[in-house]
C-alpha cells in the first residue's frame, strides 16, 4: 500500500485483513475438531482373530487394529468402537450378549461418521455355506459341485427374503439415532477366488465346482448390502476389485482373508491385519477423508 494512501482505503484494507484472519481462524478450528466416529458391525468390522485383542470386552473378540482403529488413527477421528464378532443386523437394536448393549445406542445426533459391515451372519449365511461346502468338498475329494447340488438357491433365497429387509431396518435404526452422520457400509472382501486352484484345496477344502458357487453367493450378498446401503442414503465401499487376488487361497502376505486351514488367525475365513488395513484405506479413499 502507498505510504500516504487515503484513510478510507487503509480502513477498508484493515477490515478485510481482519475478516480474513477470522475466516482462517474458524477454518483452522473446524479442521482441528476431530470427527465423532462410531464403528458398528460384525466380526469383519471387529477384526476378530487379529491381535492384539481389545480386553475391554472379550465377548466381542474385537481387535485394537481393526479397520475402525486404522481409520481413526489415519484421520485423527475420535472413535467409539462397538463392533462385535458374530453380530447380526438385529443386534443393532437388541443386546447381543448380557452387558453388550444394542449397537445403535452408541450413536447420537452429534455423531459425524459411522462405518459398518453387517449381514453375513444373518441366516448363518457365511458359516453355514462355508461349513456345508467344506464338508461336501472333503467327502467328494474335491470333485464336482456337491454343495451346490445339495443346496441350490437356498442361501441366495434367504439373502433376498430375510437379509435384505433386515439390512434396511438396521440402516434405518442407524439413521434415526444419528441423523447428521455420514454412514459408510463396507462390503465383504473376496473369500474365494474366481476359479478353483488345486493348491487351495488344502486351505479351503471346497470342491472345484463349488468354488464359483460360493463366490457367486458372496457376490449376491454384497449386491444386496450395496442396494440396502444406497437406498438408505449411505456410502457403499466396494471391495470387488481391490480384494480380487487377495482371497483366502492367496499366499500369506498377499491374502486379506485367512483360510479355513493352515492360516495364521484363531478365527479362520476372516480378515487378517493386512486385510483390515486395506479395508480401512479403501474406506478412507471412498469417503475422501485424506
Amino acid at each position: 500500500m502507498p505510504k500516504h494512501a487515503p484513510r478510507h482505503v487503509m480502513i477498508a484494507s484493515a477490515a478485510a485483513a481482519g475478516a480474513l484472519a477470522l475466516t482462517l481462524t474458524g477454518a483452522q478450528a473446524q479442521a482441528a475438531t476431530p470427527l465423532d466416529y462410531v464403528a458398528l458391525g460384525d466380526s469383519y468390522s471387529a477384526g476378530s482373530g487379529v491381535l492384539p485383542i481389545d480386553t475391554s470386552n472379550l465377548l466381542c473378540l474385537r481387535s485394537t487394529v481393526n479397520y475402525p482403529h486404522v481409520i481413526a488413527s489415519r484421520t485423527g477421528a475420535h472413535l467409539k468402537d462397538v463392533t462385535c464378532g458374530a453380530a447380526e443386523t438385529k443386534h443393532f437394536t437388541q443386546a447381543q450378549y448380557p452387558g453388550v448393549a444394542p449397537q445403535v445406542n452408541a450413536l447420537d445426533a452429534g455423531t459425524d461418521l459411522v462405518t459398518l459391515t453387517i449381514g453375513g451372519n444373518d441366516n448363518g449365511t457365511f458359516i453355514n455355506a462355508v461349513t456345508a461346502c467344506a464338508t461336501a468338498g472333503v467327502l467328494s475329494g474335491g470333485k464336482g459341485s456337491p454343495c451346490e447340488d445339495a443346496n441350490g438357491t437356498t442361501f441366495d433365497d434367504q439373502i433376498d427374503t430375510n437379509t435384505y429387509p433386515a439390512l434396511k431396518a438396521a440402516l434405518a435404526s442407524v439413521r434415526a439415532k444419528a441423523p447428521n452422520a455420514r454412514v459408510a457400509v463396507l462390503g465383504y472382501p473376496w473369500i474365494m477366488p474366481a476359479t478353483a486352484a488345486p493348491s487351495c484345496f488344502a486351505k479351503l477344502p471346497v470342491a472345484s465346482g463349488d468354488v464359483p458357487y460360493l463366490r457367486a453367493l458372496q457376490d449376491h450378498l454384497n449386491a444386496v448390502v450395496q442396494r440396502a446401503a444406497e437406498e438408505a442414503g449411505a456410502v457403499y465401499v466396494d471391495f470387488a476389485r481391490s480384494s480380487d487376488g487377495h482371497d483366502a487361497c492367496a499366499a500369506a502376505g498377499t491374502r486379506w482373508i485367512e483360510p479355513l486351514l493352515f492360516g495364521t488367525s484363531v478365527v479362520p475365513v476372516h480378515p487378517n491385519a493386512f486385510g483390515e488395513k486395506r479395508m480401512a484405506e479403501e474406506a478412507i479413499a471412498v469417503l475422501g477423508l485424506g
